[in-house]
């Protein structure tokens, strides 16, 4: 029993020493990504509290209260970025359904075409759906040269053209996590589905759906949180018809030289996008933590 309390103290003592040893190299690590990364986020906090007058004031945050244009600037974002994450669903899913169903190699072939994108700057992205979807571009032309259409649909320098070009941009984004956690399910749960009773659609549905919802999930908040910052593509696509809240930062920059408004806008932001992976994180474990996808 002695020897045995001896190696117990023995094994505490080397477990503690190897975890200070860990912490003391990772130290300098730590330290520099803290500074890199809380420095900032510290003095753009602190600049949103500081009024035009140079005094501490919440002047920034009442203006967002008070004028309706951050109201709208603010909808306009939430309601552009839901859109967009409600359209990559729509295309994402069944395309990551499709890969997961192949074989390893073809998936991967598959999922270098999905990557392709990545390859070419978004600003060169964003300017290709500009030619595509202006008046005289490829699909209003193609349109009306087959007797589709008599006048050219408005599908640029608007709301459509945004929800177009960003959603183009995202949908790998999506596809990515969602294949992940489709390839994971085992293919087992669908032939026990079937062996109950169960018709392809409802094995799908009941079963396949629910095991994907992680994946599901974090796709889904990621591409919900990079549309609320999202700049070029609405600013080009958008035709200065859709302001979004990256934009208006830009717009207190760089016409009012307003660091305090900027600043307040930022921190909205942030707090926003951490309040929206919160609640994801916080949904995903009480659903699956309560069987409520089982």
């Amino acid at each position: 029993m002695g020897d045995e309390r001896l190696n117990a103290a023995a094994l505490r003592r080397q477990s503690r020493r190897a975890y200070w040893t860990l912490l003391s190299l990772s130290f300098p690590a730590m330290a520099l990504v803290s500074v890199i990364l809380f420095v900032p986020i510290a003095w753009l906090f602190s600049l949103s509290f500081v009024g035009d007058d140079g005094q501490l004031s919440l002047v920034h945050y009442q203006r967002m209260i008070d004028q309706p244009s951050y109201r709208t600037v603010f909808s306009t974002t939430f309601i552009l970025s839901l859109t967009v994450t409600a359209c990559t669903v729509a295309i994402g899913y069944p395309l990551a359904y499709l890969l997961s169903k192949l074989s390893s190699r073809t998936a991967n072939l598959c999922l270098l075409a999905v990557l392709l994108p990545f390859w070419t700057s978004l600003l060169v992205r964003t300017y290709a759906w500009l030619v595509l979807l202006q008046r005289r571009g490829l699909i209003n032309t193609t349109l009306q040269s087959t007797g589709l259409i008599d006048d050219p649909l408005p599908l640029v320098h608007n709301f459509t053209g945004a929800v177009i070009g960003m959603t183009h941009i995202m949908v790998p984004f999506l596809v990515l996590p969602l294949y992940a956690s489709m390839r994971a399910i085992d293919p087992s749960h669908m032939r026990a589905a079937a062996n109950l009773g169960a018709s392809p659609m409802r094995a799908f549905w009941d079963v396949f759906v629910p095991l994907s919802m992680p994946g599901l999930f974090t796709g889904m908040s990621l591409v919900f949180v990079l549309c609320l910052g999202f700049y070029v593509t609405p600013a080009l696509l958008g035709g200065g018809r859709v302001i979004m809240i990256a934009m208006r930062i830009d717009m207190n920059l760089r016409l009012y030289n307003s660091w305090g408004a900027a600043s307040a806008l930022g921190v909205v932001l942030l707090v926003a996008t951490g309040l929206v992976l919160y609640l994801t994180a916080r949904l995903t474990r009480l659903s699956f933590g309560s069987g409520a996808f089982r």
